[in-house]
């Protein structure tokens, strides 16, 4: 396991760019831009996508301190499961009918591997968590914060005691501090997860909240949570594919209206009454 602060591979290859022959500046620049190939290709491979020697590629790996290929391969595989995008960017081109057609597999494989690992009895024990809870809080950084600003905005047709995280100009220690085990928190944890993620999500849990977590296949289940949703991402290409993630907060916030009872049709009724009033829609 890379120990923290430990350079990556993209920064050891820019740190030793000076110190490189003509040949070996090729392949660098060749990794630069595709440096997820190291993890797909075998060492003649790469030698032959990067037009260099063997050589050139085993001289290459030992400058930048690793003792053989196969050590820096394990290292950007394991950098690739962070979420950067150009770790998963390839050299290789497909026609724009066939990269349609494997990106829509993908997501139809997602899905379908989400569904298998996702138990209804669970959704239904959020739903009501949720529904109970004196304060809801749903907290994603990053991309995971378009994830939860949505869920917020579903949940909030029926459950109005619900707020996003993090808010422009305030800390989360002074949300922190207001949780209790009356709340329930659904935190989202797509890649790349922020550094500071297990010591927020271990805060939250010694307030006493309900967790739910919403993350990628890779995350591991922890002992604070209460719940643990894993969704599918891969995807033939440089970014995450988010279509099972979608799909899993739709169906939490369905079972949220669904459950709600006839408390969650008076408020969606009035929430219909006032936009006919105000005309808005």
């Amino acid at each position: 396991m890379k120990k923290p602060n430990t350079p990556s591979f993209l920064q050891k290859t820019r740190t030793q760019l000076p110190n490189f022959h003509p040949t070996e500046r090729r392949l660098a620049d060749f990794l630069l831009n595709f440096p997820g190939e190291i993890a797909s290709y075998t060492a003649s491979e790469l030698a032959n996508l990067a037009n260099v020697s063997n050589a050139t590629v085993t001289r290459f790996i030992r400058k930048l301190g690793y003792a053989n290929y196969d050590e820096a391969r394990r290292e950007v595989r394991a950098e690739q499961k962070t979420g950067a995008a150009l770790l998963m960017v390839t050299s290789t081109e497909t026609t724009p009918d066939e990269n349609l057609r494997v990106q829509f597999e993908q997501a139809q494989q997602n899905l379908q591997n989400t569904v298998a690992g996702i138990s209804s009895t669970e959704v239904d024990e959020l739903a009501t968590e949720i529904i109970k809870a004196k304060k809801v809080w749903v907290i994603g950084f990053r991309t995971s914060h378009s994830f939860a600003t949505y869920f917020h905005w579903q949940i909030f047709q029926v459950v109005d005691n619900i707020s996003v995280l993090p808010r422009s100009g305030q800390t989360l220690a002074e949300h922190i501090a207001a949780m209790d085990k009356d709340h329930c928190v659904v935190f989202i944890g797509m890649p790349r997860r922020i550094r500071q993620s297990d010591t927020l999500l271990d805060l939250i849990a010694r307030t006493g909240a309900k967790i739910a977590y919403i993350s990628d296949e890779a995350a591991e289940r922890q002992r604070q949570f209460h719940w643990h949703f894993k969704c599918q991402t891969a995807a033939p290409g440089p970014l995450f594919g988010h279509v099972s993630v979608m799909a899993v907060i739709h169906f939490i916030a369905t079972r949220v209206v669904q459950l709600g009872g006839s408390a969650a049709r008076k408020r969606l009724s009035s929430i219909e009454m006032l936009h006919d009033a105000l005309d808005e829609l």
